[in-house]
């Protein structure tokens, strides 16, 4: 596996690549690893860290679309079905079913007949690979769930959909390291300043941006997986393109836990969009707004979180009002929206998330619009399709480029660590075993062999998350973490559900940050605790 930034950076500047793709979310992660299991010489880099932007804010959902079938988009809602059901059958450990409770409200636009048998088409078109929906009276909604306030309501009902059972940017980072394990050169904090095609190749001036280092990498195709940035880079390598986009900003709340089971909790909220209610570990996430925004740089605003909380209160019956003292953490990114360029400003909260892909075939340049996460493996498909017509040569017909390892790998796994479950941490949401799998696979074998020789590897390494030491040394040496929010933001959800004040005095963080950055421990150990947290006053 190459997951050696210096390494890899040192390679980018030496050798010429088939592909180099700019941007490492979702769209840039699974075009990655869909070219590099096809023997395809391919470099990614990004400004940032890997799903920085876009790919690290969203509802940690799969799903199908089911509020596309009331703008009659049942094209695009039997897609994202078989997408999602592609997702949780060859990733079981990490994408799994979850189910969702709806209210209808009086006086709501549609009956809640006719809602529910929406649910039932929306079941069929998922070709009926989870469980059936199931109407529900207003007393059964209320002992399903006692949070959810039945006053107003109409009836309700249950349906299925799909659900991250870590983080999405957690998601993305696996299809970084499975492109990698194909001879990918990946490298995060890594900014392309120029790009310009001269000689029948792309000649892009890159930086270092943790050295401000400058090299030059050379390729024969450029790919655009800038997410909400791809108009901007655009403009600067001078590409023209069919489509653009428009940005809806999204922000998620996290509070301590409101629904006794795990399901998602979907309502219409005052603006009548969807209003979502997920579990979080041992946390709640609500939200999310939907908002058109001119920029992808965009911020939590007081208005924001006073929609969410006021949402809150007034949908679900709770002891006390949620307050702004009660959120533990706070997300906000924006949804690149693709739109054809000759619509203008149409109507965009109609806008779906599907995906566009523009080619310029004589500049053998690539770019990515929109897209979500449920319909990743579709993306990486169609790009190496696309580049397999750009005359690039497929050396390998690895058509199965996603996945988690075969069962019998699990299966040998799982027996391995029974007696190293009985050294979970204590306080743990699940055992050792299960987690060590859905965040690493195979490599997993690495770490049991590593608590095998030394226990004290299972221990706790940092007070309130469940990070062991065995994980620690792991992602020192493979994970290219730069600095400590790419481990407690992105490569672990734990600063999504975990106060900041709790992260920033915790023990072990000083010893964590040695292990990870030597000598420079103690000034990102400074740059951690200095990172502006939301003001609660």
């Amino acid at each position: 596996m190459s997951l050696n930034r210096t390494n890899n950076i040192k390679q980018l500047a030496e050798e010429e690549l088939d592909v180099l793709i700019l941007g490492g979310g979702i769209n840039g992660a699974v075009a990655a690893a869909s070219l590099a299991a096809k023997g395809v010489k391919v470099g990614l880099i990004d400004k940032g860290d890997f799903a920085g932007a876009t790919s690290s804010n969203s509802s940690n959902l799969a799903w199908g679309g089911i509020k596309y079938l009331e703008s009659h988009e049942y094209r695009l809602v039997n897609k994202l079905c078989k997408s999602r059901n592609n997702l949780m059958k060859h990733y079981p450990s990490s994408v799994t079913e979850v189910r969702f409770l709806t209210t209808i409200q009086k006086g709501f636009r549609f009956p809640v007949w006719f809602v529910f048998m929406g649910t039932l088409a929306y079941w069929l078109f998922g070709r009926l690979f989870t469980m059936a929906p199931k109407y529900l009276t207003r007393n059964a909604i209320k002992q399903l769930e006692p949070s959810i306030k039945v006053t107003g309501a109409q009836a309700g009902f249950e349906y299925s959909d799909a659900f991250l059972k870590d983080n999405d940017s957690r998601f993305v980072f696996n299809f970084i390291t499975a492109a990698a394990k194909k001879s990918a050169l990946v490298a995060n904090y890594v900014e392309s300043i120029k790009a310009v095609r001269e000689n029948n190749q792309w000649v892009i001036d890159a930086k270092d941006n943790t050295t401000d280092e400058t090299f030059t990498i050379k390729a024969k195709t450029l790919i655009n997986a800038c997410g909400p940035m791809v108009d901007q880079v655009n403009k600067s390598t001078k590409q023209k393109t069919s489509h653009h986009h428009l940005f809806s900003k999204g922000v998620h709340l996290t509070v301590e836990r409101i629904s006794k089971d795990h399901r998602v909790l979907a309502f219409f909220a005052s603006d009548g969009r969807l209003f979502f209610v997920l579990p979080m570990g041992s946390k709640t996430c609500i939200g999310t707004t939907d908002n058109q925004v001119e920029s992808h740089k965009t911020e939590v605003t007081d208005e924001d979180r006073q929609f969410i909380l006021d949402n809150a209160n007034t949908l679900l019956e709770l002891d006390k009002p949620l307050t702004k003292a009660d959120i533990i953490a706070e997300r906000c990114g924006v949804r690149p929206l693709a739109i054809e360029a000759e619509e203008g400003v149409a109507d965009w909260v109609a806008l779906s998330r599907k995906h566009a892909i523009d080619v310029n075939k004589q500049d053998k340049h690539i770019s990515i619009f929109g897209g979500k996460l449920t319909d990743c493996i579709n993306v990486g498909d169609e790009v190496a399709d696309i580049v397999k017509d750009l005359a690039i040569p497929m050396k390998k017909n690895d058509s199965l480029w996603y996945g988690e390892p075969a069962d019998s790998v699990k299966a040998k796994f799982m027996s391995a660590m029974v007696e190293i479950d009985k050294l979970t941490p204590k306080g743990a949401l699940e055992p050792l075993s299960s987690r060590f799998w859905r965040r690493y696979g195979e490599d997993a074998f690495v770490l049991l062999e590593a608590i095998k020789q030394d226990p004290s590897k299972a221990e706790l390494a940092l007070e309130h998350t469940e990070f062991t030491w065995a994980e620690i040394d792991w992602v020192a040496e493979n994970e290219m973490v730069v600095n400590l929010d790419d481990l407690l933001r992105r490569r672990s959800k734990a600063t999504l559900v975990i106060r900041k004040e709790l992260l920033d005095n915790a023990e072990g963080l000083e010893a964590v940050s040695e292990r990870l950055f030597g000598d420079k421990a103690q000034q990102k150990v400074t740059e951690f605790r200095n990172a502006v947290s939301f003001n609660r006053d």
